[in-house]
């Protein structure tokens, strides 16, 4: 088991966090439409526990999510039993070809990987490149620095039925990198259980990649929101088409 998206918090982000993948859906169905991409495979990197992949089964793709978490890929091979997914990292998982990819809330951003750094991203984003079916697209968002604003508080805890957790959150803006310390509880039986996760970011900005992606030979569009969906502040969608 990793350390990260174990069982308790894989559990209560499926349950609780869903908001971000299923609001997202609708304006990433309608981009690839709008790119002429109706079926086909879709590979989605970071796939958690699945809610993207089930609205791109619902609509016919066939999918192939990606993920580090072992508990997250547990719920989403219950969830998509038709679809495919695999435990490993983004940056060294097998790409095969295919007509789109994805990469929904923030995933590149994590240091899961100790390998995941600008010289693995630029080398994850030639290996899409090349996985891509000419007209193909990828389309993933990032969390830019200033995740930490006055109204933006850097400790919060939520609940839910039979669960809480508890974050507490630093911003390192010299090193560009974001910290998130948390604390779950979640009833098992009559007691609660506790667990701990460390989850650090290196933030990015999105001109920078865009013009990685673009010295690559992706065509490149830069949005802050999936169609009605607004993304949160400081973040940002790249819609990077191959030619």
């Amino acid at each position: 088991m990793t350390e990260w998206y174990k069982q308790d918090l894989a559990f209560i982000h499926d349950v609780g966090f869903r908001d971000y993948a299923l609001k997202s859906a609708p304006g990433i169905l309608e981009m690839l439409a709008r790119n002429q991409i109706r079926d086909g495979l879709v590979v989605d990197l970071g796939c958690g526990s699945g809610l993207w992949a089930e609205k791109l089964a619902q609509q016919g793709y066939r999918v192939l999510g990606i993920d580090i978490s072992e508990a997250m890929i547990e719920i989403a091979r219950s969830r998509v039993p038709e679809a495919e997914f695999r435990v490993a990292s983004l940056f060294d998982a097998e790409l095969p070809s295919c007509q789109a990819v994805t990469s929904i809330s923030e995933c590149l951003n994590y240091l899961f990987d100790p390998e995941n750094n600008r010289r693995t991203l630029a080398a994850l984003f030639r290996r899409v490149y090349r996985a891509l079916v000419p007209g193909g697209v990828f389309i993933f968002d990032i969390a830019e620095p200033g995740q930490i604003t006055p109204e933006r508080p850097a400790r919060w805890f939520t609940e839910g039925e039979g669960w809480m957790v508890l974050v507490d959150k630093n911003e390192d803006q010299r090193k560009m990198l974001f910290t998130r310390k948390i604390i779950t509880f979640r009833k098992i039986g009559e007691e609660y259980r506790r667990d701990d996760e460390i989850h650090q970011q290196r933030l990015y900005r999105a001109a920078d990649l865009a013009t990685e992606l673009r010295r690559i030979g992706f065509r490149v569009q830069v949005r802050r929101s999936y169609g009605d969906y607004e993304l949160p502040p400081a973040h940002a969608a790249l819609i990077a088409r191959k030619p």
